[in-house]
């Protein structure tokens, strides 16, 4: 008789109290959201969340993470060689996140909470979105070698110029959020940052 994996076991429960939360909030909202809620929709034991997560808020960022990235944070842009390529590539992905019903509530629910709860918010920066924005200030800092982007432009400006209108035009809700705007919104950026 075969011994069971404890390793795959734990790994399936893992995955299983990530889906739980993510879907949860899906539903419900964040608000709603429980470590008893999660641990019976996964179908194991609060003690086991609690023993990889110290709250409800980890246990969320980390579902983010699992369903929008690298779950260690490590993220990196195309680099084709092509900026505006790149860029539309990315841009045009996260309009697609934003358009999906279930995502967006999600990240509206994850925006929500990130402005009512600090430590929340810190999880956000540092797990979820610093590592974006580091990624594309190092695309940014690949195409200045090349030539394309201005010795003196301020990458931090720039990943605002690309980022902030797509998410102003998602949170507000002011048009539709739609691949050709997020090709305009690089044309405009590129236009700054160019070099000479």
């Amino acid at each position: 008789m075969k011994t069971p994996n404890p390793a795959r076991r734990s790994e399936q429960s893992r995955q299983a109290i990530l889906s739980a939360a993510f879907d949860l909030v899906a539903e419900s909202g964040y608000a709603k959201l429980t470590v008893e809620a999660i641990a019976a929709r996964a179908g194991v034991g609060k003690q086991t969340i609690y023993r990889w997560w110290p709250s409800k808020g980890a246990v969320f960022v980390d579902a983010v993470l699992a369903v929008t990235g690298d779950e260690k944070g490590h993220f990196a842009l195309p680099d084709t060689g092509d900026l505006g390529a790149d860029l539309r590539v990315v841009l045009r992905a996260i309009v697609d996140e934003y358009n999906d019903p279930k995502l967006d509530t999600m990240s509206r629910a994850m925006t929500i909470e990130a402005l009512n709860d600090p430590g929340i918010n810190t999880e956000i920066i540092e797990r979820i979105m610093g590592p974006h924005l580091e990624a594309t200030r190092e695309r940014l800092r690949a195409a200045r070698r090349a030539g394309q982007v201005a010795e003196d432009a301020d990458l931090n400006v720039a990943v605002e110029l690309l980022y902030g209108p797509i998410y102003h035009r998602w949170m507000l809700r002011t048009a539709p959020l739609t691949h050709e705007y997020a090709d305009t919104v690089v044309g405009f950026a590129l236009r700054a940052l160019r070099a000479g």
